[in-house]
């Protein structure tokens, strides 16, 4: 079937349930798309040749892209690092049993930077994956391998992690929605940890449907994860029917120094968006915003710190030639990890160290709470909170490589949802004229309200029809 790939995810399954087309002729078709993309994006790792049937002998054959920090049996996990280069699981993440056992099929592992350390997915260390819109410039990070792949219609949904914003910044700068679910609301078992209080696993996707079908496959309670939520999920994709005027919009302030020129025009044209359709909308300030960056990554690296130190070359992973037990430790972390990964150990193990743990790890943890309390006294009036994304649209590969604060700063607005945990996704709004790449704002809803988040932007796409914009260029 010519252009195949340009079908969304309920477009394919609608043609697999009609059996118009066989999962086989699916597969090698996505299969093909990859081996002509990849020579210019390098958005995999790893590509899985063959259609693999699971345990009942059942396969739908849409293909799926799981970032390389998530657990896959059989199929190579690096963590795009070099500790974890020939490192094959025996056991497959939740989310991944979960997908197959609904018959998706597993097509590759896409780049990230190390460990998901990273904004622009330069920290790995295998190579640097391309932003489809403009080859020179960023995919974003760490999650840029999956939502280069959705974009550049090499698969029609990923799965990535998301810690302080690797989903929706790079969802942002490739054009392409992705979701930050609630906290828990996501299993992590078998998710690669890095910070265990703010990783999650989220969804890449062309459209908010699409999401929501992905969504209603992974969700739930996992008896293996013990921070997994007990509430029941929803029926994502069965949306609610928006009425705007009973519909309260909350606006975040931001500082003007904080965004682009282009972000800045971009997010008036966003917010006159919901006023146009008649929603109820009103701005509000959240003082303790500033401080979430330097709040999250004392916390996130000191997790990092606690997290990393099993990686010692002597239970798995790269192991090198020592003289003495020492040596072996230090020269298994020293040739394993890379700078970015090494810079965020040092941070978190001098922020947990005797002397400066109250004075900065339980500081921080304290305004995190802070943080996230004004944030849920917002939901206590509005439906939504709207913001940008990221404050610029996508960099020049290299632009940030040697300035890791200004690298820091592209997670400036997703961080503090992260913080408090709130269910947040990134929503394609326009290309820009001038940047000539895309631009997405953020939506931000209360505790366990994907469903209300997921039919609000279900809304959105059907008046801006992003997702024809990306058919049209790929």
């Amino acid at each position: 079937m010519d252009e195949l790939y340009k079908k969304n995810l309920k477009e394919l399954l609608n043609l697999l349930d009609k059996n118009e087309i066989s999962p086989e002729e699916m597969y090698s078709t996505f299969l093909n798309r990859i081996d002509e993309k990849e020579k210019k994006i390098n958005a995999f790792i790893t590509k899985e040749e063959k259609l693999i049937y699971n345990k009942n002998g059942y396969i739908k054959g849409v293909p799926i892209a799981i970032k390389d920090n998530i657990i896959t049996k059989g199929i190579k996990t690096t963590c795009a690092s070099k500790f974890l280069e020939n490192f094959v699981p025996p056991y497959d993440a939740t989310v991944v049993k979960r997908l197959k056992d609904s018959g998706f099929s597993i097509i590759g592992k896409t780049n990230l930077d190390e460990f998901a350390m990273g904004s622009s997915t330069e920290n790995s260390a295998f190579f640097t994956t391309k932003n489809p819109w403009d080859l020179e410039r960023v995919p974003g990070g760490s999650s840029g391998g999956s939502s280069a792949a959705v974009a550049s219609l090499e698969v029609p949904v990923a799965l990535g992690s998301d810690t302080g914003g690797s989903v929706r910044q790079p969802a942002a700068f490739c054009g392409v929605y992705g979701i930050k679910a609630t906290y828990g609301r996501i299993s992590r078992f078998g998710l690669v940890a890095f910070a265990s209080s703010l990783d999650q696993i989220g969804v890449f996707a062309r459209n908010p449907e699409d999401i929501a079908i992905v969504l209603e496959i992974i969700a739930g309670k996992d008896q293996n994860d013990a921070t997994s939520s007990e509430k029941d999920t929803e029926k994502y994709s069965n949306f609610y029917e928006i009425n705007p005027k009973d519909t309260k919009i909350a606006v975040l302030k931001v500082p003007e120094r904080s965004l682009s020129p282009e972000i800045k025009s971009a997010y008036k044209e966003f917010i006159s968006f919901f006023e146009k359709n008649g929603f109820i909308l009103e701005e509000v300030n959240i003082e303790l915003w500033e401080y979430g960056l330097y709040v999250y990554y004392i916390i996130a690296s000191s997790e990092a710190s606690a997290n990393l130190a099993r990686y010692d070359g002597v239970r798995y992973g790269r192991r090198a030639k020592a003289d003495s037990i020492r040596d072996l430790y230090l020269k298994s972390r020293s040739e394993g990890f890379g700078n970015e990964v090494k810079r965020r150990i040092l941070l978190g193990t001098f922020s947990l160290s005797s002397g400066f743990y109250d004075e900065y790890y339980m500081k921080a943890v304290s305004v995190r709470n802070k943080i996230a309390f004004e944030i849920k006294n917002i939901f206590e009036k509005f439906d939504y909170l709207i913001l940008p994304t990221t404050p610029e649209t996508a960099f020049k590969i290299g632009e940030k490589a040697e300035d890791p604060i200004s690298m820091y700063y592209s997670d400036y607005f997703t961080i503090p949802p992260s913080l408090g945990g709130f269910p947040a996704i990134n929503v394609p709004f326009k290309i820009g004229k001038e940047s000539n790449l895309p631009i997405g704002f953020q939506i931000v809803s209360n505790y366990l309200r994907e469903r209300n988040l997921l039919s609000l932007a279900n809304f959105y796409e059907n008046e801006i029809k992003f997702e024809n914009k990306i058919i049209r260029r790929f």
